[in-house]
């Protein structure tokens, strides 16, 4: 009998070929700080007897240790269930997820807020059940937004980076002999994972404007790091422009899952209509009520200004050297160019204690292989001096400085 199955060794050499197969090496906590295994496949890992610090996860306040948040989800278990059961819309609705969605809608100036089972959920559901006719999508927006593109069957145009005239002559070409009934919407993250530039919402708003555009924004790296625990919508002062803000709990909210906040009618439409919420289990309970703790202490505390001066330290002195850092952000990376150049000083780095992998292509273009520094607000100044010496220690070692 002919074989119709599939040739995944094969599939696994080409990729070790290339030089592009990736492993898991587990970590004994997530934290600023951590042990580390050696990749194990199925096996069971063992973890390294020297703690190493970490500065390449997006738990940008550092919140996942935090006794009051843990508090949070372990009262939740307790007094709610461990998980949700069913989907929200059957018996997985709770009073711990309309108090985190009350939270999020305040803290975003939106009428109200729906929480999905992750960051991907939510942009899926949501592009998906707009049911755009076009999206106008920046060219390095994030994997989920352009699978949502997808699977929407709009006619999708990217415009180049962050470049408002070349999205507002994009509009202006596509207004030109088409129908204008045509339901338009910008998509665009806030803050590029991998470059660490800011979206300039001002001017997409402007050029929404101008064409009677919807603009969406994609606050993953963003929320909770800005005016009062929002994101570059609240900080650009342009929440009432952007007609849907989502984001995720699972970075600097230090939880899982995603959400969505907007006006009233947006938010039923996708009760009813986002099928990645529809036909998903409820966000776990312990999960909503951490990310509710924590957005509570990033919009009082003093979090944010500890990770904002860790930024600038830690920027300032890699430019000192003589890198070349990326970005407007609170993630600094460093382009070295090619994948073996990169990898070569993430190994050097990482013999110095520092754990910061290299990011290599297809995740970002050819050519532009990199480091992804992202520091923490709980990391000390020692230990930004640590990664400091490190870099500098690593770059002298393979010739970059």
């Amino acid at each position: 009998m002919e074989d119709r199955g599939f040739d995944l060794g094969r599939r696994l050499e080409a990729l070790e070929d290339a030089d592009l197969r990736r492993t898991l090496a587990p970590v004994d906590r997530v934290a600023e700080r951590g042990y580390f295994a050696q990749p194990s496949g199925g096996d069971i890992p063992v973890l390294e007897s020297d703690a190493e610090l970490v500065f390449a996860s997006n738990n940008y306040l550092g919140l996942t240790s935090d006794q009051r948040i843990q508090d949070a989800a372990r009262q939740a278990a307790a007094t709610v269930g461990t998980g949700s059961g069913a989907s929200r819309l059957v018996t997985g609705d709770t009073m711990v997820h309309h108090d985190l969605e009350r939270l999020l809608a305040e803290t975003k100036g939106t009428d109200r807020a729906l929480a999905f089972s992750s960051g991907y959920a939510a942009n899926v559901g949501t592009i998906t059940a707009l049911e755009p006719d076009v999206i106008f999508s920046d060219e390095y927006n994030h994997a989920s937004i352009i699978d949502g593109c997808r699977l929407s069957n709009a006619d999708v145009i990217q415009y180049d980076h962050c470049n408002v005239p070349n999205l507002r002559a994009q509009l202006a070409d596509r207004a030109d002999g088409y129908p204008e009934d045509e339901s338009w919407l910008i998509v665009t993250d806030t803050v590029f994972s991998m470059d660490g530039t800011v979206a300039p919402l001002s001017g997409i708003c402007d050029a929404a404007d101008e064409f009677g555009a919807w603009v969406m924004a994609d606050e993953a790296h963003a929320t909770g790091l800005y005016v009062d625990g929002g994101g570059i919508a609240q900080a650009e002062g342009v929440g009432d422009r952007v007609d849907v803000q989502l984001g995720t709990l699972s970075k600097a909210l230090a939880s899982q899952g995603g959400y969505v906040t907007g006006s009233d009618d947006l938010i039923e439409c996708l009760v009813n209509d986002a099928r990645s919420f529809v036909f998903s289990t409820g966000l776990s309970p312990p999960a909503a009520a951490a990310a509710s703790e924590a957005l509570h202490i990033s919009r009082h505390g003093d979090a944010r200004e500890r990770l904002w001066e860790n930024v600038s330290h830690l920027r300032d002195g890699l430019e000192t050297m003589g890198y070349d850092v990326l970005g407007d952000s609170q993630i600094l990376p460093i382009v070295v160019g090619d994948r073996e150049t990169a990898l070569d000083l993430a190994e050097a780095v990482r013999e110095r204690g520092i754990v910061t992998p290299a990011i290599r292509p297809p995740t970002v273009p050819e050519g532009t292989s990199r480091l992804r520094i992202a520091p923490m607000a709980t990391h000390s100044q020692e230990d930004i001096v640590a990664c400091l010496e490190a870099f500098q220690e690593a770059g002298e070692e393979i010739g970059l400085l």
